[in-house]
């Protein structure tokens, strides 16, 4: 029997994928992509961009069409079987990504056409081959064969240990809940909340309501729950995920996996000369030195802090003087600062979510992205779909030629991981043969999800999430690039790889763009203008209280990778509490196990690299800077930034992209003025 991970052609055949299929075709696909590096070596060459690179482009092309998908199918539809043929890839995949690297022969290869075809190819191609060479080095081709084999051991044992901490972090989350019959304990929460509960019960064949560890149903008791010891409750159960705290202590606890990581890290550093894995991480990034990220990090930090601290002394007076809160807690700081936020501003994220239906949002957000950069998007009903919840795109140019195509599902549900992001179903790249695949993206979310008959209300904050993600998915799939390797979002410096996404966040708090995607789910009725201008009135609250919330954790990050000490490790609690000491200005309970669920370092792509929000924040401020004096539906703006950024994808140093768009350097203030922090 044929296995449709190896044979399908075009979208995945998501109904056709069994997780008896995954392992078998990573197999088979890593033996063929063994033998074809083989073939082609066999040659010796002279080689060219079209007889190597792109001849392996096509393999890996293969290998990543077979395994993408069950990658995230396990994310979003997670069971026993598909996370155990998921799991048992990491491994292997890891091993022959490693064996690449070392391959002294193909080494060579790349070498050869470096120093005889290197000019005769365009910018991109160009860029591939110099990345390939740095990444050769960054798998250690230059280590003796012991050392290498060392490397080796550490990948894949890397590869197993962080799916696991990402495991143990779902699996924490879905074994807790709280069943609740009696409805005056659930006091202040609002109708969505409540309703979301009761089906969340109903699921479960309860009477009453259910609460669980989902975000939405968490962020709806921390922030509107009056019960004060259930806020407590499910704080604790929250921050002490996959940890020796809380109701499941030690159950699911990440803490060994958590040095074992640190450890290899620290190790597969030194192999490859490096001081630590800080500096490691940074040879592929635009920042030059931990020095430099850390400089960059306490400099806004000390701008930020006066007025951070300032935001905190009035969260506690008022939680004192307005809601009898003596002994101000963690788990009172979203609850009295939604309060205080009304008796500012006379507005709630609970009050907007009847203006920001889903489908009124998505389709004013595909508004948003025509009037910027001439595309438009439009909705297919003949792909196969991993769940009711979701839906496919195609997305066409002015001419209405399809160039590429984008999968969304937005909302919580058990067995789907928690967070959002994008991910890269099909790269863009021109194959040898001429023909074009068209880019594809996967926009996943974890959204308050629709009850009954109504549409999903959206929270302002969730909007801004979802067109974060979409800034992402531009990026993917605006790309012009060719080649495989620098197209898209690949190949681009991951300290430069949040700069689409957080810069088409803007739009979400501008009135003429506002005016497309708010709109009343029953009437129709546009955002009233008192709400507006409550809402932008109300747009920095507590901003310097968030920017020192990610400065801590960017330092914390960038320090537990920059001091670990070979047999005797760090001390990532230690770490922890004297980054708090520095920067933060709300100290959580002894109990709080943040970094246990912390899976952006220890199960993603951001270790060593978390400082990359706030450094494309930087970018991503200054950018639409430029929409700010031209008009942020600028169409000469947009096209720039489209043609500089969006369509360059990897294929320039994302510097050189940023000054091409911005015609300067980037500067700190924008970020600042956009946040409401004023530098004396």
């Amino acid at each position: 029997m044929s296995n449709p991970l190896t044979t399908y052609t075009g979208l995945p055949p998501f109904s056709a994928i069994r997780p008896e299929h995954v392992e078998a075709a990573v197999d088979e696909l890593i033996a063929h992509n063994r033998a074809k590096i083989a073939e082609v070596l066999a040659s010796g060459g002279p080689y060219t961009y079209d007889n190597l690179v792109a001849v392996l482009d096509e393999a890996e092309d293969r290998l990543d069409r077979a395994f993408d998908p069950a990658s995230h199918l396990n994310a979003v539809v997670n069971n026993e079987a598909l996370r155990k043929a998921y799991n048992a890839c990491l491994p292997k995949l890891s091993d022959f990504a490693t064996e690449i690297g070392q391959n002294r022969d193909l080494f060579n290869a790349y070498v050869q056409l470096k120093n005889t075809g290197y000019e005769r190819l365009d910018t991109a191609q160009r860029k591939v081959i110099d990345n390939a060479l740095r990444d050769f080095r960054l798998s250690g081709i230059d280590l003796p064969k012991d050392q290498q084999q060392r490397f080796a051991e550490i990948q894949s044992r890397l590869a197993e240990i962080t799916s696991q901490y990402s495991d143990n972090v779902l699996d924490a989350t879905n074994a807790w809940h709280k069943h609740v019959t009696d409805v005056a304990q659930l006091q202040g929460l609002p109708e969505s909340a409540l309703a979301q509960a009761r089906q969340a019960a109903q699921q479960r064949g309860l009477e009453g309501f259910v609460l669980t560890l989902d975000f939405p149903s968490y962020y709806a008791v921390i922030t509107y729950a009056d019960d004060r010891a259930l806020r407590e409750e499910l704080y604790t159960a929250y921050c002490t995920r996959a940890s020796d705290q809380g109701p499941h202590a030690g159950q699911f606890d990440n803490s060994a996996l958590m040095n074992e990581i640190l450890a290899l890290r620290h190790e597969e550093a030194q192999l490859l000369g490096y001081a630590n894995f800080a500096e490691l991480s940074l040879a592929t990034k635009m920042a030059e030195s931990s020095d430099q990220v850390l400089g960059f990090l306490r400099d806004l930090g000390r701008k930020a802090l006066p007025a951070a601290r300032r935001e905190f002394d009035e969260l506690k007076a008022f939680a004192k003087s307005t809601c009898g809160i003596e002994d101000f807690r963690s788990w009172d700081a979203s609850y009295v600062g939604e309060k205080l936020q009304q008796a500012k501003y006379s507005i709630s994220q609970e009050e907007l979510r009847p203006y920001f239906p889903a489908p009124k949002v998505l389709a004013g957000m595909f508004e948003v992205a025509k009037r910027l950069f001439g595309v438009s998007v439009r909705e297919r009903n003949d792909v196969e779909l991993w769940h009711p919840d979701a839906k496919y795109f195609d997305v066409l140019d002015a001419q209405g030629e399809v160039i590429a195509g984008f999968y969304v599902d937005l909302y919580a549900r058990q067995n789907k991981r928690g967070g959002a992001w994008m991910d890269d179903c099909l790269a863009r790249w021109r194959r040898r043969d001429g023909s074009l695949q068209r880019p594809v993206a996967y926009l996943v979310c974890n959204f308050t999800p629709p009850v009954g008959d109504d549409p999903a209300l959206l929270t302002h904050d969730e909007v801004t999430t979802m067109f974060h993600e979409f800034g992402h998915g531009l990026h993917h799939m605006l790309t012009r690039v060719d080649a495989r390797g620098v197209s898209g979002i690949s190949g681009v410096a991951w300290d430069a790889v949040e700069l689409p996404s957080q810069f088409m966040e803007n739009w979400c708090w501008e009135p003429e763009a506002l005016a497309l995607i708010a709109g009343h789910y029953q009437t129709g009725a546009p955002l009233p203008d008192d709400m507006l201008k409550k809402m932008l009135a109300a747009k920095n609250f507590q901003s310097a209280m968030m920017m020192v919330r990610q400065i801590e954790f960017s330092v914390f990050d960038m320090r537990l990778h920059r001091e670990f000490v070979p047999g005797r490790g760090v001390d990532i609690q230690k770490v922890l509490d004297e980054v708090r000491d520095e920067v933060a200005v709300m100290k959580p309970p002894a109990f709080n196990r943040f970094q246990h669920g912390f899976s952006h370092i220890f199960a993603g792509g951001y270790a060593a690299g978390y400082y990359s929000y706030k450094w494309a924040e930087v970018l991503s401020a200054d950018a639409f800077s430029r929409f700010e004096e031209e008009g942020i539906f600028s169409a000469k703006a947009g096209a720039d930034f489209r043609a500089a950024i969006l369509e360059r994808g990897g294929s320039e140093e994302a510097m050189d992209l940023f000054r091409r768009f911005r015609g300067r350097e980037p500067s700190v203030d924008a970020l600042l003025r956009h946040s409401g922090i004023e530098v004396a």
